[in-house]
């Protein structure tokens, strides 16, 4: 299976304040993984800058515009996001890469990439920047992929934080399925169980919030008793995940315990079902991950799983028992039942 990577050097341009967890830095460890990843024969390339049509599709008129305007400026856009005057660039990049992602897995002959991005995205709203997110980088890729010929795509999320701004643009979608495991409660407050979506979109919106605490094992329930069940259900054109490596147990703005060979348990198990409703095609984002230790580790993980053949996901054995696991599979199942089997 060929492997396509998208990232740029200038990534690290986009900076934040002192002491910001979001920093330049992250993109230094993308670009040693990048050169790693080229240096083993993948290839790896260099993004467009995202249309004003493409982002148009999930963001509105005049949050495109403001964020347009801080080109060349420095702006507090809310209590933790923030522009550089190079961000604005930046940030048509890193929405830029999740878009081409899609369109070299769409038309081939790659069936899976990994787009290194900073910003993050999956806070930002369709008329708001948050949570360090400026475009929603995944929720753009989506939409494009939408436009591209894929009748339904999925999209699941296991950053440590709820991706408050992919579930509420597509909430009322039903082409479009968003999973999302990730701590419960915490930012940005969303993501309970019975989050379902809106009007033509209810079920199409799976929470699994686990509390604090959360090890490899809960992990591993809530995608085989609900993520992976409503997966193969839905069966999707596309997969795409919004890979955020924050619930990491190293990270110091997440309180899980996931250590770094479940994220490729996780990606292994996508990426079956991936093969068996889509002939493969699956799209990885980088979203949060802020120890640069984990980091490098887990977009390694990923990378070393997305570009081998499909197998058995080989999940971590902590003997630990699964509290946190069993009650977001509860929670998540008697939201659900009305719209998904469930053994």
């Amino acid at each position: 299976m060929s492997l396509v990577v998208i990232h740029s050097e200038r990534f690290a341009e986009h900076q934040t304040p002192p002491g910001h967890p979001e920093r330049p830095e992250r993109a230094e460890v993308m670009d040693v993984m990048a050169t790693r990843w080229r240096e083993r024969d993948t290839e790896v390339v260099a993004p467009p800058e995202a249309t004003r049509d493409e982002l148009a599709r999930v963001h509105d008129d005049p949050y495109l515009d403001l964020i347009e305007k801080t080109a060349g400026r420095a702006v507090k856009l809310d209590p933790d996001t923030y522009t550089s005057p190079e961000s604005y660039e930046i940030a048509l990049l890193a929405a830029g890469a999740a878009v081409d992602a899609v369109e070299r897995v769409m038309k081939g002959p790659h069936r899976a990439a990994m787009a290194l991005v900073r910003p993050p995205g999956h806070h930002a709203e369709r008329d708001r920047a948050m949570g360090f997110c400026l475009y929603n980088n995944v929720a753009v890729a989506a939409a494009h992929a939408r436009v591209r010929g894929a009748a339904k795509v999925a999209i699941v999320d296991y950053d440590v934080h709820h991706g408050n701004g992919t579930q509420h643009i597509f909430e009322s979608d039903p082409t479009v399925l968003y999973i999302s495991t990730h701590q419960y409660p915490y930012y940005p407050g969303t993501g309970a169980a019975d989050e379902i979506g809106r009007d033509a979109g209810r079920g199409f919106t799976v929470n699994l919030p686990l509390e604090a605490g959360a090890v490899d094992e809960d992990y591993r329930l809530v995608f085989h008793d609900v993520a992976l069940p409503v997966l193969r259900q839905f069966a999707p054109d596309l997969l795409i995940v919004s890979a955020g490596f924050d619930a990491h147990e190293r990270d110091p703005l997440g309180g899980m315990r996931v250590t770094t060979p479940a994220f490729a348990a996780m990606t292994m198990e996508l990426r079956a079902v991936a093969e068996a409703c889509c002939e493969g095609r699956i799209v990885a984002v980088t979203e949060g991950g802020y120890d640069l230790h984990a980091l490098a580790a887990s977009i390694d993980a990923v990378m070393e799983t997305l570009s081998q053949p499909v197998s058995d996901a080989r999940w971590p054995s902590s003997g630990i028992a699964s509290t946190r696991g069993r009650a977001s599979v509860e929670a998540a199942k008697r939201a659900l039942t009305p719209f998904w089997t469930f053994i």
